[in-house]
Order: C-alpha cells, then sequence, then structure tokens
C-alpha cells in the first residue's frame, strides 16, 4: 500500500521493557463439536421461545430494587447504533478470556465455552438471526447477557477484571483504526482519480485565481495536484491518528485498574495494539483520539467542499470549464434543459455534517472531570456518521473525477481576459535591473494602457512600451501571453512545464500509476 512506509515511520517506538511480554496468540477455534453442538441447539432454543421478548433484570441490578422505566431505558440505550461494534466486541472478549486463562483466573474449559459462544453469537449476528435487545442497553450487554443464555456460568466469568468502562474504550479504538484505514485508501483512490484527470489533460493552461478575480496562468495538471498534495496531508493526519490511537484500554476496568493478577500486555498484543496505556484513569476518560480522528475528517471534509466547489463553478454555463458526464450529473423535476453537478455540490453540503460532528464531541467533553461518566456514550454517534459521511464523498469525488470532462477549446478562448502574463512582464523588468516595485509600477501603467485600448499586453507595439519605460526591448515578447508567461516559472513547486513534469513523476512512482 502507498501509505506503508509513512505508517511505519508514524508508529511510536517504545522502550524494549514494554515490548518484552512475549506474543500469545488466541486459540484456533475448537474442534470439541459436542460444546459447539449444545451452543447451537441452546441458540435455537432460545431464539423459538418468548425470553427474548421479555424484560429481564439487568446485569448491573444487584443493588436495585426496582427496573428503570421505559421512558429512562428508551432514552440511555444505545445498542441502537453501537451494535455496530460486535466484531471488536467479540474480538476483545476473546483476547480477554484468553488471557484470564493463561492467568488461572479462569479454567481453560471455560475459556473454550465462552470462545465458541461468542463465535455462535457472532454467526448469528452475521446472518441476521439475533435478537438485539433495548432492555440490555448496549452491544456489550447485548452480548454477554445473550452468551450467558447460551452457555450458562462460564459466561459470568468473562467480564473478570474489566469494566464497561474500559471495554467499550477499547472496542472504539479498534473499530476506529478500521476505520482509518477504509479512510486512507479511499484517499489513495481520489489522488489516483485525480492524478489520472491531469495525465489525460497535459499542456492544458487554465486562468489561476486569487480573490475570485483571475491571477496568473496556470497548468491545469499543476491544479489538479494541488488537489493531491492536500489529500496526501489529509492521509498523513490519519496516519498519525492511527499510531496515536493503538493503545488499548483493556484492563483499566472502570477507573483504577485491578487488584487481580491479569496481564494487560497479552491482551494488547492480541489486539495488534503497541502497548496498553500507562494510566488507567486516562485509559477510561480520554476521547482525545476521538476528537482528532474527527478534526482529521473535519480538514478532509474542507478539502473536499473547496474541490466541489471549484467543479461547481467551473461546470456553470458562466465558466464552462468542465462538462460532467451525464452518469454523475441529475436533472431538474421542472426545468428540462437542466444538468446539475449534484454529487460535488452535495459534497460541499455534507461537510458541514463532519465539521458539527467535530463540535459536537468537543462540546460533550470540556466540562467533564475524570474519569468515565456517561456523557462519554454520545462519543459514538458523531464518529460513526463522520466516518460513514467522510467515505461517501471521497468516494463520490473520485467518481466525479473519472467523468468530467475539460472543454480546451472555452478555456483558450477565455484566457486573454484578466492580463494573466501582468505578473511576468514584472519578472522580465526586475531581470534588465529594475527594481521589482518600479517594476510592478510599470507593468501597471502597461496595463492601463491596454485597457484605454482594449487589447491585451502582447498587442502592445515596442513603441508603446517604451513610451512607459526605455528599458523594455524586442525581447519583452518572449514574456508576453500566457503560453509564454508559463515558459517563464523556474521556481521549485511552480507551475512552470518542466516543475510539473518533476510533480507528476513523483506521483506516478507514489501511487504506483502505469
Amino acid at each position: 500500500m502507498v501509505f506503508s512506509a509513512a505508517l511505519s515511520s508514524s508508529t511510536f517506538t517504545l522502550p524494549s521493557p514494554l515490548r518484552s511480554h512475549s506474543f500469545t496468540p488466541l486459540p484456533p477455534r475448537s474442534t470439541a463439536f459436542p460444546l459447539r453442538n449444545f451452543i447451537k441447539t441452546r441458540m435455537e432454543a432460545l431464539t423459538n421461545t418468548d425470553q427474548a421478548n421479555s424484560k429481564e433484570a439487568k446485569l448491573w441490578g444487584g443493588r436495585f430494587q426496582k427496573p428503570v422505566t421505559d421512558i429512562v431505558e428508551r432514552f440511555t440505550e444505545s445498542v441502537s447504533y453501537d451494535k455496530q461494534l460486535y466484531k471488536h466486541d467479540i474480538l476483545g472478549s476473546i483476547a480477554h478470556a484468553t488471557m484470564l486463562a493463561k492467568q488461572g483466573l479462569i479454567s481453560e474449559s471455560d475459556r473454550d465455552s465462552i470462545i465458541e459462544g461468542l463465535r455462535e453469537i457472532e454467526k448469528r449476528i452475521e446472518n441476521g438471526e439475533f435478537h438485539w435487545r433495548a432492555d440490555r442497553e448496549d452491544v456489550h450487554m447485548n452480548i454477554e447477557a445473550a452468551l450467558t443464555d447460551l452457555i450458562g456460568e462460564p459466561a459470568k466469568k468473562l467480564h473478570t477484571a474489566r469494566s464497561r468502562n474500559d471495554q467499550t474504550v477499547t472496542d472504539m479504538r479498534l473499530w476506529c483504526r478500521d476505520a482509518i484505514d477504509k479512510i486512507v485508501a479511499s484517499m489513495r483512490q481520489l489522488q489516483v482519480s485525480l492524478l489520472r484527470l491531469a495525465l489525460n489533460n497535459q499542456d492544458v493552461i487554465v486562468p489561476g485565481y486569487t480573490h475570485l478575480q483571475r491571477a496568473q496562468p496556470v497548468l491545469l495538471q499543476h491544479l489538479l495536484l494541488a488537489y493531491v498534495e492536500e489529500i496526501e496531508r489529509d492521509a498523513g493526519r490519519m496516519i498519525d491518528c492511527r499510531a496515536r490511537m493503538n493503545f488499548s484500554s483493556l484492563g483499566a476496568c472502570a477507573l483504577a485498574g485491578t487488584g487481580l493478577p491479569i496481564d494487560r500486555f497479552m491482551t494488547s498484543d492480541a489486539l495488534g495494539f503497541t502497548a496498553p496505556m500507562r494510566n488507567s484513569i486516562d485509559a477510561v476518560s480520554g476521547r482525545d483520539h476521538l476528537l482528532e480522528l474527527l478534526s482529521a475528517n473535519a480538514i478532509t471534509a474542507v478539502h473536499l467542499s473547496r474541490l466541489g466547489e471549484e467543479w461547481v463553478l467551473w461546470a456553470s454555463e458562466e465558466f464552462g470549464f468542465i462538462t460532467p458526464s451525464d452518469s454523475v450529473s441529475t436533472g431538474s423535476s421542472i426545468m428540462p434543459q437542466k444538468k446539475n453537478p449534484d454529487p460535488m455540490e452535495l459534497v460541499r453540503g455534507k461537510s458541514g455534517r463532519v465539521i458539527g460532528g467535530l463540535v459536537t464531541l468537543l462540546t460533550v467533553c470540556k466540562g467533564l472531570p475524570h474519569a468515565y461518566n456517561r456523557d462519554l456514550q454520545e462519543d459514538k454517534e458523531p464518529v460513526f456518521d463522520s466516518v460513514r459521511t467522510i467515505l461517501g464523498m471521497l468516494e463520490v469525488s473520485a467518481e466525479f473525477a473519472l467523468n468530467i470532462t475539460f472543454n480546451r477549446e472555452r478555456i483558450q478562448k477565455s484566457l486573454p481576459a484578466g492580463f494573466l502574463d501582468a505578473t511576468t512582464l514584472a519578472d522580465y523588468l526586475v531581470n534588465k535591473g529594475v527594481p521589482f516595485r518600479t517594476s510592478h509600477e510599470i507593468a501597471g501603467k502597461s496595463v492601463a494602457l491596454c485597457t484605454s485600448k482594449n487589447c491585451q499586453l502582447l498587442d502592445l507595439s515596442l513603441d508603446e512600451l517604451r513610451s512607459i519605460n526605455p528599458v523594455f526591448d524586442n525581447d519583452v515578447y518572449e514574456f508576453l501571453g500566457v503560453e509564454n508567461s508559463i515558459k517563464k516559472f523556474v521556481s521549485y513547486g511552480s507551475t512552470g512545464s518542466a516543475c510539473v513534469a518533476e510533480q507528476l513523476d513523483y506521483w506516478i512512482k507514489k501511487l504506483e500509476i502505469k
């Protein structure tokens, strides 16, 4: 993968004592068919009874005399959205059960029962056969209660030396780690689409704008590569975020750790984390890893919104620089002539959702004391929505890039307007030894003369130029006109043809374009 080198360079280097603990792999799927058959039979029996529809005592309800009301239950449940964490919750539970058995806190037989039960539950979820219950509050309690229904007493040992506080953070770290990998892959696809678009539009010169006013000529390839550069930084932020996020909260328990002899390094290694988090309070109360992800998403969304804005403008009749394919356009319900670049308008609009997710979680976290508070349940929906939205924005932007045509003739006809070569004229005078401020003034007067004559700088005669300043000579015409102007850019990273060719070569190699 193109970012693999960057990923390896972004991870933390830990002191050797932290990495000295040997990796203990998770046990293979059991071949104990009697146990598996028992679990399958038990699950089928539960499915065929009304037990799944009756209200039950909470797993945490030992000290409570009354059940919570329906209104409180509906308001506090999170299973309606956090059930998408089921894979990561089961993965963490398998690692935890394996560690508990190794430490002698549960038997190997109990471990095997727990793992087989969890895998059966996972299969049922994926087959759409699992009944999610709101009275079991969240993904963690649904799975644990279902496991108890399946295998009985051994399931009650799974929560030894852990709390939902460390469990939910661990699940989210695992989920976000996978999400970041998907986002980075989608970023690469957009970069590839933009690079291919650039390679298909060689030597096309477009007006460059500042203040939305015509400024200087630039190669279209140069502008497209500017987007590629932005997305590369976006990917770098994601990779850095992943490295800081990749530490395990599991075993921190509610906030203080545990007096039981657990091995947090073992579970950290089994789950692919860099190491356990050093401070148990920090492990359950911190959400900066999610804030960083939401921030990186928001910056990416802003970049995509600016790309969308530019392409929406360029698709208008006033610009007419691009024509989107019918396959990425929509029409009007009342105006039959309309062809709208709606995907990029929605990219522009959806950026607000991604920015809003960051603001939401910042607001949730800003007034919370350490350690865990129930407010932190509100961390998930903004993250889920942000990731889903940014993936969609990246995907449709790449699709749009592959389905637009640049209208070269229209662009060429637009180039004479705006005196795009005026700065190059000032550079010419600097090369003649004229101080830049004086050169700026002379070039400005030349533009004023053209405005009065309704002509271009290239149309001025040498005598007319010399009437402004005698320093002008015949070689001035090598600097005038957008084609000549482009040739004069030589600084590193500029829009000059040779410079842009170097940039293209760099990205062709980096993105492995053939």
